[in-house]
């Protein structure tokens, strides 16, 4: 793409929290900052990225199935550690080219969630890398001018993400589940696990410690929690089952969604005001 469209997608994204409008708008982007294989400057592309669990995203080097890999790949060959930002966080990843068997398989589930990466394939001899970007473990950095900021930035990427999947899944037809949608439902399920262990474990402890009035409030978002981790038990069971029916699946995210979103919705509106009066 055109270095004046990039960096129109750029500003946008990192003026709206990771949000762009056009062409973009609903798809999953990260700015991808690399260093120059050459020149040793700082590179920033708008990417796609694909979930994959855990601590990696993957992106594909497609460049719209032209004959010669893109400059960003060229540049994390030479240079693995990149800055990703994903409209909540930046941080710092290694850069991994997939090989062999992985890449395929990968390959093979991006073109099932979306035939376009396909006909790119099909336009180029080259071999379309796919790259895993793996966060290098530190402490989060959120792009949040104070704590309630960051935490309502956080829920927004969590309701993001589940109105995709629903859509995914309404799109997704009577073959069945595909991998990509599979792993897009399990790393929500992780990333809501992760964020709900550190809350019980870290700011709502330190909250209650703080503000005895808190009592009923955590009382209440402890159960929340309890009863959203059975949601996400019984979205993953769902999902286990390799002839699983999307209807049924739908049907266990919007019950996710309506109850994470209450959840969040009460969780901001009670802790949001006294995260950032404690922070000033």
């Amino acid at each position: 793409m055109p270095n004046d469209f990039n960096q129109q997608i750029i500003e946008e994204f990192r003026a709206n929290e990771g949000r762009v409008g056009g062409y973009f708008e609903g798809a999953r982007l990260l700015l991808l900052t690399t260093t120059g294989a050459r020149s040793g400057a700082r590179h920033t592309t708008p990417l796609g990225y694909l979930p994959d669990g855990g601590e990696r995203v993957l992106v594909i080097a497609s460049a719209a199935g032209a004959p010669k890999h893109p400059d960003w790949f060229h540049n994390i060959v030479a240079n693995p550690r990149v800055t990703v930002e994903d409209g909540v966080f930046t941080y710092e990843a290694d850069a991994v080219v997939l090989e062999g068997a992985e890449r395929d398989r990968v390959f093979a589930r991006a073109v099932e969630a979306e035939p376009g990466w396909a006909d790119y394939q099909a336009k180029t001899t080259r071999v379309i890398p796919v790259v895993a970007l793996q966060a290098v473990p530190g402490p989060p950095n959120p792009n949040a001018s104070s704590v309630g900021a960051a935490l309502k930035l956080i829920h927004d990427a969590f309701r993001r993400e589940l109105a995709l999947i629903r859509k995914e899944i309404t799109e997704s037809g009577p073959g069945g589940l595909g991998a990509q949608l599979r792993v897009n439902c399990l790393t929500l399920c992780q990333g809501l696990h992760i964020h709900h262990t550190g809350e019980d474990t870290a700011m709502f402890p330190f909250l209650a410690e703080r503000h005895a009035e808190l009592a009923p409030t955590m009382d209440r978002l402890h159960r929340e929690h309890q009863k959203i981790a059975a949601l996400l038990a019984d979205l993953q069971e769902v999902i286990s089952h390799e002839d699983a029916d999307p209807h049924r699946l739908l049907a266990e995210v919007e019950r996710l969604t309506d109850e994470l979103d209450a959840h969040l919705t009460y969780e901001e509106q009670q802790l949001i005001p006294i995260l950032d009066a404690s922070a000033s």
